[in-house]
């Protein structure tokens, strides 16, 4: 998949022709695959290259950062999840004020005509762009004859009688209910990231952990849980991780991910690993004392290991 970052690189191709849809893609859960799917028909159809339009920062990071949801992907993880449901182009938009204050026109004339090449765009008729959120599926569309492409709007996707959305996935993540997550997403939730050099205290406290670099200020996840671990030349082995914000060290507000690979000794520093969430095993609470921790690490360590004997990897 080619990827062009910014809209000053628009200028510098010459795309073909192409059917293009628009979206934060957070998740590219199973409604997200139900538009790329309906995209990559039309293109065939009509012999065009497929287009997704993002944006880093996602917008609600951008107007509200403290407000704004946990992100279920970093932007690496959703480039790759895109690419793997055969999408041509990836243009990632930097969402900033010269972004919002471009008119709802110019948006439609300089990036899904003259960047894009657009002859077909479709995206959902609650979506908004441009100065004032003034553009939609409606305006977008008023002006197809003029430019010369078709406009429709996308349909959603249900499961178990209600929309899937990024929202309700995250609601599902808080809930530990990783069956449902799994089935909105299309795949088990995980976690990615490098392994990094921590401060190494998990050793002194006889617990030695991967802290593996989130990339997000947020995390959807908060507790501790047993885990499946991927990478490093691992393939689905048992551990137990812990999700927060480290509240018994005063680690700061970042979240951070550190995982215990129950039957590992080895050096995984600079790889990259894959955590799929199983059961959630408690909340993150804040100790007394190291002593307190090391006892309640030791209790989470035991749990995960009863949990990993009864759910064995089939």
């Amino acid at each position: 998949m080619n990827l062009i970052r910014g809209l000053h690189n628009l200028s510098d191709l010459s795309l073909s022709e192409s059917a293009v849809t628009i979206g934060a893609f957070d998740g590219v859960h199973r409604g997200h695959q139900e538009v790329l799917g309906h995209l990559k028909r039309e293109a065939n159809a009509r012999k065009l290259t497929t287009t997704v339009i993002t944006f880093e920062p996602l917008p609600g990071e951008f107007l509200f950062p403290d407000r704004a949801p946990p992100r279920l992907m970093t932007f690496r993880e959703k480039f790759t999840a895109l690419a793997e449901q055969g999408i041509d182009n990836l243009l990632c938009l930097r969402f900033n004020n010269p972004l919002r204050a471009m008119s709802p026109r110019a948006f439609v004339e300089d990036i899904f005509v003259k960047g894009l090449n657009a002859r077909y765009i479709a995206f959902g008729d609650d979506f908004r762009f441009g100065k004032d959120r003034a553009g939609d599926l409606a305006f977008t569309e008023s002006l197809g004859a003029e430019f010369g492409y078709e406009v429709v709007p996308t349909s959603t996707f249900d499961f178990a009688g209600e929309r899937v959305s990024s929202t309700r996935i995250r609601a599902s993540l808080v809930d530990a209910d990783f069956v449902q997550a799994a089935d909105l997403l299309g795949k088990p939730f995980k976690l990615s990231g490098k392994v990094l050099k921590g401060k190494q205290l998990g050793r002194t406290i006889g617990s030695p952990t991967a802290n593996i670099a989130l990339k997000r200020v947020k995390s959807p996840l908060h507790g501790v849980y047993a885990v499946r671990v991927s990478g490093g030349g691992l393939t689905e082995a048992p551990g137990v991780a812990n999700v927060g914000v480290r509240p018994t060290v005063n680690d700061g507000m970042l979240a951070n991910l550190e995982v215990h690979l129950l039957n590992f000794n080895g050096d995984l520093y600079g790889e990259r690993l894959d955590v799929e969430f199983m059961t959630k095993l408690r909340d993150e609470k804040k100790f007394d004392s190291l002593d307190a921790l090391k006892t309640a690490i030791a209790a989470d360590q035991q749990a995960a290991r009863q949990w990993h004997a009864s759910h064995p990897v089939t």
